[in-house]
């Protein structure tokens, strides 16, 4: 399949095929959409959102129409729950009753899924840990008609967070006893995956993103859509040096990285595991320009960027200087990339 990642900044496109025993990336590509398109999650103007999918499908030379997508934010809920050892059969008739006791929406409007993890972590007997994920039908609907509008066939939806579980899997070594916390900071949303022997063990969604330092950059200095985005990778502009920009800019990395603290603060407290070994930060706003730094300072933990091509191999015919650019931005297009129909 395709992978389709509809973010509220750009729509990315990845396809990953094997070849013998390599993973390759055969097509890559990025597409901006212009500001307001999609807030909050939720697509103001369609046709701007399928002409951007579309024009990446063309340029690309795309043939497939299967893709996998993903939604995230607060339309989404993640719970790991410990219930009575049973089938997945049995699971699978007595879900949605077992749900309604950890769902805040109304059973009837969301879709539901679960993974049996096995065997309860706490040692309880007769009890098994469960994955359970309840996504609001109408995100689904809205997105998965976004798809089939430009021409293709949603074969899966995912959750961002397991996208870039997909992606560690492939790219990083799993070590025993490793506690990784994956930090995927989106335009409007952070998504969180803790993993602990590469298995999650917690996730969670935050309403912080990048568009926070458009926001304050425009508000203290008055600076439009282009002059920001030069800002945040560092340059000057016509009106605004990066020097004159820098204490807005380090005002809103100071408030992420405290936001990805308190996460992992969070994370401590309700599992009781008390180490977090290493940070890998994903997504486009890990990207701008300090931020790894400064988070690597306010959080005392191990902080490095994503790469999501470390073990796959990049096609001759591919952008090489792109897929360079967008690494860390490209972890949930290329963990939906990894995904196969029924798996």
């Amino acid at each position: 399949m395709v992978g389709l990642d509809i973010g509220s900044h750009a729509i990315k496109m990845a396809q990953v095929v094997e070849r013998g025993n390599e993973l390759v990336l055969v097509k890559f590509g990025v597409k901006d959409l212009p500001p307001e398109v999609i807030v909050d999650g939720t697509v103001m103007d369609r046709s701007q959102v399928t002409s951007a999918i579309t024009d990446l499908v063309g340029e690309l030379g795309i043939k497939s129409r299967d893709v996998a997508i993903s939604v995230s934010g607060h339309s989404v809920i993640i719970k790991r729950i410990t219930l009575p050892e049973m089938s997945e059969e049995e699971l699978s008739e007595s879900i949605t009753w077992e749900a309604e006791q950890y769902i805040p929406f109304a059973i009837e409007d969301v879709n539901l899924d679960f993974q049996i993890l096995g065997p309860s972590a706490s040692g309880a007997p007769n009890a098994m840990d469960v994955i359970l994920v309840a996504a609001k039908k109408d995100k689904i609907n809205d997105y998965t008609s976004l798809v089939t509008e430009s021409g293709l066939t949603p074969k899966t939806m995912d959750v961002d967070a397991f996208a870039l579980e997909n992606m560690f899997e492939v790219n990083y070594e799993l070590e025993p006893g490793r506690v990784d916390a994956l930090v995927n900071i989106g335009a409007e949303v952070m998504n969180v995956n803790v993993l602990k022997d590469g298995q999650s063990v917690f996730t969670r969604d935050s309403s912080v993103g990048g568009n926070l330092y458009s926001e304050a950059l425009q508000k203290d200095l008055g600076v439009g859509t282009e002059a920001t985005e030069r800002l945040m990778r560092g340059e000057d502009t016509a009106m605004v040096t990066f020097e004159q920009a820098r204490r807005t800019m380090e005002g809103v990395a100071s408030d992420i990285a405290s936001e990805v603290g308190r996460t992992l603060d969070f994370f401590r407290a309700t599992t009781g595991i008390e180490t977090v070994d290493r940070v890998i930060l994903c997504g486009g706003g890990s990207l701008i320009y300090g931020f790894m730094d400064l988070a690597a300072e306010r959080l005392d933990v191990k902080v490095e960027m994503a790469n999501p091509f470390r073990n796959i191999t990049i096609d001759p015919g591919v952008d090489s200087q792109l897929v360079q650019d967008s690494a860390p931005a490209a972890s949930v297009v290329v963990g939906l990339a990894l995904r196969r129909e029924g798996y």
